[in-house]
């Protein structure tokens, strides 16, 4: 098979084409043909040699594709040969082939291409996995931060889909627009515009109920700040940094939750737990078009150095796919 490995940590460069033995099913797995490979942020971590995969898993980048079911294993659950399918993987997404758990994968909703079905599993089961820990409800405010990225724009509409009245951040007035359009009543250019005033001013300074942050440190205190009495923040990204100073006394006097989660780390039954949620509560709202897709652009899975130059600078918007 074709694929994209790691030559050793670094830049872009680091990212060879390859060839490498086809993989084969065992138990519980299924080998998909991949349509196309979703890149995520996770992908650029793991390059630059900051985020190694987990154990057994393939050493080159790749969390999520779409493709067909071309082998099952024993007790490879309920698929068949040909369907149409996305999967969450442990890693390796990067290549034309993949063995997966045959629980980590999710039928291909009608109406949706199967390339670009790439780009939602990760987000998919990021977002609602995040959002059910943070006990989001319906009519109440949620805060999403970078609503232009992958998981950002995933949980936009989701959000919405559920009742919530959602606000969201980007950087500059177009990719802000863009926010509104995928449901958010609200969108903040956090390169103008200061985000807790903006959510003080359309919650009546009540401040919103769950905050969604993929930036980290450096937005710690303002995110407390915007927070309603009884809100929660869930910290999913370190984009800008990992260790801040946390007023407690603030916290407190808010009676406030700070909660961080990852996927990529979880064993398999939990992985398989949150995928199983995402086909029940989730997948209704995508084959319903509330939730869709968002694709940037689709690159040759050769050009995956340069899909991640384009990630590193920032102008994404929504997920870029790698095509074998």
């Amino acid at each position: 098979m074709r694929a994209v490995v790691i030559s050793s940590s670094g830049g872009p460069e680091v990212l060879t084409p390859a060839s490498l033995p086809d993989p084969a099913a065992g138990r519980g797995e299924i080998v998909l043909d991949v349509a196309a490979a979703g890149i995520n942020n996770a992908d650029l971590l793991q390059r630059a040699g900051h985020y190694p995969p987990p154990a057994g898993a393939p050493d080159w980048p790749g969390l999520e594709v779409s493709g067909t079911v071309a082998e099952i294993g024993p007790d490879g659950g309920p698929w068949r040969v040909g369907d149409r399918v996305v999967a969450l993987l442990d890693g390796g997404g990067y290549a034309s082939r993949v063995v997966v758990p045959a629980a980590q994968v999710l039928p291909l909703p009608d109406g949706v291409d199967l390339v670009d079905g790439a780009a939602l599993p990760e987000a998919a089961c990021t977002a609602w996995s995040t959002l059910r820990a943070a006990r989001l409800a319906p009519e109440e405010w949620l805060l999403v931060h970078g609503g232009s990225g992958g998981v950002g724009s995933l949980a936009v509409q989701l959000g919405t889909a559920l009742g919530a009245h959602v606000v969201t951040t980007a950087g500059g007035p177009e990719r802000a627009a863009r926010c509104l359009g995928l449901g958010a009543v609200a969108a903040v250019d956090h390169r103008s515009e200061d985000f807790v005033d903006r959510c003080r001013e359309l919650t009546g300074d009540r401040g919103v109920d769950v905050v969604l942050d993929v930036v980290g440190a450096a937005y710690l205190g303002r995110n407390l700040e915007v927070l309603a009495t009884g809100g929660r923040l869930a910290v999913i990204g370190l984009q800008k940094g990992r260790r801040a100073e946390l007023d407690l006394g603030a916290l407190l006097a808010r009676r406030a939750t700070v909660l961080g989660t990852t996927l990529r780390s979880r064993p398999p039954a939990e992985k398989a737990a949150i995928v199983a949620e995402v086909l029940e509560h989730v997948w209704p709202h995508v084959l319903s078009g509330a939730v869709r897709p968002v694709v940037h652009e689709r690159l040759p899975l050769e050009d995956a150095a340069r899909a991640h130059e384009l990630m590193a600078a920032g102008e994404v918007f929504g997920k870029l796919l790698l095509v074998p």
